[in-house]
Formats: C-alpha cells, sequence, structure tokens
C-alpha cells in the first residue's frame, strides 16, 4: 500500500512561485508513476503532470505547460512540482497521486492519492 504525503501548498501573490512535496512510502515496484492533479471549488479534478520514476519522463497539461516543473529524487522517494508564474487560475487544492504501470492523464488510473494541499494564488 502507497502512502503520500504533500507538503509545501500556501498562499503566494500572482507571478510567484511555490514549489509541492509529495512524500511515498511503501512501494514495492520502481515501475511507478507520480501525477499531479489540482481541483478548484466547482471544477472537475484536472491533470497537471506526472513523471515515470524510472525513466523520468514527464508530461504536462496544457494550462501548466512551460510554468509547472515535475521532478523526482529517488533517494528521498519524493517527488517535487515546482510552480512558477503562478496565476490566480492555478487556485486549487493539488493532489499527488501514484500507479504502478505507464504514465497516464487520468485521474482514474490512479490507485494512490495524497490527502490534498491547498495553493492560493491572489491577483
Amino acid at each position: 500500500q502507497v502512502q503520500l504525503v504533500e507538503s509545501g501548498g500556501g498562499l503566494v501573490q500572482a507571478g510567484g512561485s511555490l514549489r509541492l512535496s509529495c512524500a511515498a512510502s511503501g512501494r514495492t515496484s520502481s515501475n511507478y508513476v507520480v501525477g499531479w492533479f489540482r481541483q478548484a471549488p466547482g471544477k472537475e479534478r484536472e491533470f497537471v503532470a506526472t513523471i515515470a520514476w524510472n525513466a523520468g519522463r514527464t508530461y504536462y497539461g496544457d494550462s501548466v505547460k512551460g510554468r509547472f516543473t515535475i521532478s523526482r529524487d529517488n533517494a528521498k522517494d519524493t517527488a517535487y512540482l515546482q510552480m512558477n508564474s503562478l496565476k490566480p487560475e492555478d487556485t486549487a487544492v493539488y493532489y499527488c497521486a501514484a500507479k504502478y504501470g505507464n504514465l497516464n492523464l487520468y485521474a482514474a488510473a490512479y490507485s494512490y492519492w495524497g490527502q490534498g494541499t491547498q495553493v492560493t494564488v491572489s491577483s
């Protein structure tokens, strides 16, 4: 059973930066994918970014491409989401999720979820 704990959310002004962390424990294979999703009030959960743990391949949602960077630290078993040039529309609860197997953009494909961390961007 994989357990995920997010941290790093907060309040930031538009144009600022935040880095989210997702610490994982309990995984049993390196054939593993971590994704970040977000959900704003009244909206559906949205794909943000994903990374394949072994190969380091990444994929981003169109709304964050060029501004956000997903990465991982194997030694710490932690994934990161560096968010730059933040906009008010980035305000949401951000969730870290994990699955075994291939990269996937769909939330339903992920078996393990963190508790979420709030990111608020003021204008």
